[in-house]
Formats: C-alpha cells, sequence, structure tokens
C-alpha cells in the first residue's frame, strides 16, 4: 500500500469518478485507474462500483475512505513537523547555557516579535541527535563533537569556575588556586559516565603543571553540589556557573577553559534567524 494509491483512491471518492480524479492529481486518467487496480488486488476487494460512467465506494470502500484520509493527514502533519521554517529555530542545551541563550533569543526576538524560538533541555547525547535528525536545529556544547553531518561553528571560550567552601584552606587566596595548590584537595565530581569532559578537563591541566589530581567521592545523583561542598569542607569541584551561594567561593582561572560551540547539520537548508541567534550567542556572553 502506497501514499499515491490512498492520494488516488480519495481523489475517486470526492471527485465523483476516474476522469475528474485525474485531473485533480495533474496525472492520467490511466494512472489513477492502475494504481487503484493495484490497490485492490493488494487488499484483495473491490473499493468502488464501476458501473458506466458512475463511480460509487463499495461498503470496503467506505470502510476505508476515512482510514485513507487520516493516513495522508499524518503524513502531511509529520512532514510539516520538521520542514525548515525560516521564522522558527530550536535550540537543543541544558541549563549551564540557559543565560547566553536567553539574552541572544531577548535580543532576537526584539527584531522578530513574530519568531518562535524554541529552548529545548537535554542532555549532551539527545542534543547531537536531535540535530542529526532535523528535530533541532543548533546544539550548543562545550569540547568537540565527531558526528557525520555534524560540524562546529565556534561561539566563545568557556571558563568553569573553582568551587570550594568558605572554611577551605584556600579560601583565603585573592586569585583561583594552581592546579599544584589544588593537588593535595579531594576534586568531587559527578561519576565519569555523566561528566566527562569536565575530568578530562582536569586531567590535561594537572598533567601540563606536572601534579596529579586528587579525586574524592563521586557526587551521587540527586546530591546538590552545594551541600558537598559544605559537607566536605577541605573538598572542591568545577562548576560551569558560579552559583551564588552562601558558603561557597568560587573562582575563575585561566587554566580551565573550555571551547563553546553549535553543533549544526552541514546539509540544514539556510536560516536567516539561525545565523542571527547564532550572532547574538557570539557577542552577547562574554566572561
Amino acid at each position: 500500500m502506497e501514499f499515491r494509491q490512498l492520494e488516488y483512491l480519495v481523489a475517486v471518492a470526492t471527485q465523483g469518478g476516474f476522469s475528474r480524479a485525474a485531473q485533480s492529481c495533474f496525472v492520467s486518467q490511466s494512472a489513477v485507474s492502475h494504481q487503484v487496480a493495484a490497490l485492490e488486488r493488494e487488499l484483495g476487494v473491490e473499493l468502488f462500483e464501476r458501473s458506466g460512467r458512475s463511480v460509487t465506494l463499495t461498503e470496503a470502500g467506505q470502510v476505508l475512505l476515512p482510514r485513507a484520509q487520516e493516513m495522508l493527514r499524518l503524513r502531511d502533519d509529520a512532514a510539516a513537523a520538521v520542514a525548515p521554517r525560516h521564522d522558527r529555530v530550536r535550540i537543543a542545551a541544558n541549563m549551564t547555557f540557559a543565560r547566553a541563550a536567553l539574552g541572544a533569543v531577548s535580543a532576537v526576538r526584539e527584531r522578530h516579535p513574530e519568531a518562535e524560538i524554541d529552548f529545548l533541555l537535554k542532555p549532551f547525547a539527545q542534543r547531537i541527535a536531535a540535530v542529526a535528525a532535523g528535530e533541532a536545529d543548533l546544539a550548543l556544547v562545550r569540547g568537540t563533537v565527531e558526528h557525520e553531518g555534524l560540524y562546529l561553528d565556534p561561539l566563545w571560550v568557556d571558563q568553569p569556575v573553582v568551587t570550594f567552601a568558605a572554611r577551605h584552606p584556600l579560601a583565603h587566596l585573592a586569585n583561583s588556586p594552581t592546579p599544584a595548590e589544588l593537588a593535595d584537595y579531594p576534586l568531587l565530581l559527578p561519576p565519569p559516565e555523566e561528566q566527562v569532559l569536565l575530568r578530562r578537563l582536569v586531567e590535561r591541566v594537572f598533567t601540563r603543571a606536572g601534579v596529579e589530581p586528587t579525586f574524592g567521592p563521586d557526587i551521587r545523583p540527586g546530591h546538590p553540589v552545594a551541600f558537598e561542598m559544605i559537607n566536605h569542607p577541605d573538598s572542591w569541584t568545577l562548576l560551569y556557573e558560579d552559583p551564588l551561594v552562601p558558603g561557597l567561593v568560587c573562582r575563575r582561572s585561566l587554566e580551565f577553559t573550555l571551547p563553546v560551540s553549535a553543533v549544526l547539520r552541514t546539509d540544514a537548508t539556510p536560516n536567516p534567524l539561525v545565523a542571527e541567534v547564532l550572532t547574538e550567542l557570539t557577542r552577547g556572553y562574554r566572561r
């Protein structure tokens, strides 16, 4: 069963004949007759009563017609859902990008109040999959991505913040502690499978400094980082944003940097609105 056959079935039923159906579908009458006959053979039933110039639906045809119309509607809805729209931008990201995205979206919306700009919350792998499948126009990521059909458009360089409790022995320092100064204290991070990027960054920075980090216990899911820092005042961690929580001290360090990029499809239809969002993301988020 093909959509084309269902289209011809609906056309014959609504137009009242094969000739008028052919005209409405811009094909020959023989093409309509051939496809309807092929559908009847496949289903093993007759769909139309043919008597001279009169064509009416059989009982089987009456049962099939509304279902055929619904299938064609669903097909059109599915195509429309993923069709490129120049008045819509779908950004896949996580909450650590919310501030940057909000600033960019606000600026674009001022110029295009009719625009529809969505912020889709997704973990890293789902962001990449969404862009690859056309469900998102762009994804915001840190680090690198290797995926066929996708490319990275660099936006800015992120500086994760070194964070520790106000009672930490290094909290009195005016500047961010060096890797050598941090090496003696346990680093608390989510499990490796949940936070690969920061762990790789730490290992790279500490290796360059000629010291080894001391990893403490993993931060378990559902346990707020702020409480972990307060409960382990000799520990430290890396955060993408300053949480502005009483009892915590944050220091930015040039040692810890990560590139932030937009993930885009290589074959995406050019969209001026996407280009504007990317421009605002680059200009509007300065550390």
